[in-house]
């Protein structure tokens, strides 16, 4: 397979989800990717070419693929069999998004192969029907930040570009599957408890729009909704929320469901905290990303 072989590329960007409060519906696009060249080939084959895919299904039974086919069958369309590159630094099952920007790749490929025509709200409907949130498909997809609900019938979001920050995140060697974190979490909150945990979201939100990070990060240590009872799966959160706040982070929080802790920090100190916190955590990956503008992106022959 060569490069003149190629049908198009596609590259999605990780993200991460909730900021604390922000549940199921604030996501953010992170500077890892997820990549994928397609070239036509006699049958369906998926090939690895980083470490963090390895081991991936390598037919029919990838993720990409069985996305890509449920949304070709919407439309009554059929996929011609291709063989698939597969690039990504997306850790897996960490909180980074790496299942969200897979099934963006499938639909985009899927709309690429089939001739679809799919709009940008087309693509962030069906991707918020697969995840069943529209926070981390809704930021791989657009990039930037996004606010959003999904519905069964619609899904709405609101985008927030040019996010002017350093993200710093600590990636533990174990994995927290999303099912794993969601079983934590309560059935129910009291009627005055969801009252405040409302609040702390409607304050996240606006920090975020006005792009006040002190109260954004004030408002991700008041969560409410999953990080009290997802503490006990991440026994790191805590001490990377302590040494974050003494090197002048704004706030921290659960990337996703976790493993993954990230921290925001003014733009251009963001390689000193890692730094800090790479010795303090010597056992995790510690890594400086920003917050990419663009989010999935084809590139045709």
């Amino acid at each position: 397979m060569t490069e003149a072989d190629m049908l198009f590329s596609i590259e999605v960007p990780a993200s991460t989800a909730n900021l604390g409060p922000g549940f199921d519906s604030v996501g953010m696009a992170l500077s890892r990717y997820l990549k994928i060249s397609v070239f036509p080939h006699q049958y369906w084959h998926f090939q690895a070419e980083t470490d963090v895919v390895a081991g991936t299904p390598e037919g029919t039974d990838h993720l990409i693929y069985q996305v890509a086919k449920r949304t070709a069958d919407h439309f009554g369309k059929q996929l011609p069999p291709s063989f698939v590159k597969v690039w990504s630094d997306i850790p897996l099952a960490r909180g980074l998004g790496s299942s969200a920007a897979a099934i963006v790749a499938g639909i985009e490929m899927a709309n690429e192969l089939a001739d679809l025509q799919l709009t940008e709200s087309d693509k962030l409907h069906f991707a918020s029907l697969e995840e069943g949130h529209p926070d981390n498909a809704g930021a791989s997809l657009l990039g930037g930040l996004i606010i959003g609900l999904h519905e069964s019938e619609e899904t709405k979001i609101v985008p927030i570009k040019d996010i002017d920050l350093d993200i710093v995140v600590v990636i533990p060697l174990y994995e927290v599957l999303t099912k794993d974190a969601r079983h934590v979490l309560p059935e129910e909150l009291t009627y005055h408890l969801a009252v405040k945990a409302s609040a702390v979201s409607n304050l996240l939100v606006a920090g975020l729009m006005s792009k006040n990070w002190q109260l954004v990060g004030q408002m991700m240590k008041k969560d409410l909704f999953h990080e009290p009872y997802r503490r006990t799966l991440v026994p790191e959160l805590v001490k990377v929320e302590d040494e974050a706040r003494l090197k002048g982070a704004y706030g921290t929080a659960l990337s996703g469901a976790g493993p993954t802790i990230l921290s925001l920090i003014e733009k251009g100190k963001g390689e000193e905290l890692k730094t800090h916190l790479s010795t303090k955590f010597p056992h995790c990956v510690v890594d400086c990303l920003h917050v990419p503008n663009t989010g999935s992106v084809i590139k045709r022959a």
